[in-house]
């Protein structure tokens, strides 16, 4: 455990963050999960509606330097291939 005052804070600072941070990544899972479900039940225009939705979540999250810009692209990529392998 830290002794100085500026490293308990730190410490302090950093368990927040982490939670916030896990609070996010588990509404971007959430959100590509929703994703997924819509197409394996093969509902096209639910999957289009919870891909639009899950789209802005992806970019904010990685916006926020939560998960890596590349990584929310090849997300989003594979949600879309999905959707376009229904019709």
């Amino acid at each position: 455990m830290a002794n100085i005052a500026s490293a308990k804070k730190r410490a302090k600072q950093s368990e927040v963050r982490r939670a916030h941070n896990a609070s996010l990544r588990s509404e971007l899972r959430t959100a590509i999960k929703k994703v997924r479900k819509a197409v394996a039940s093969g509902d096209k225009e639910s999957a289009k509606t919870d891909f639009l939705s899950a789209q802005s979540t992806i970019d904010s999250i990685a916006d926020k330097k939560i998960i890596h810009k590349n990584a929310a692209s090849r997300h989003k990529s594979k949600l879309s291939n999905a959707i376009k392998a229904m019709a």
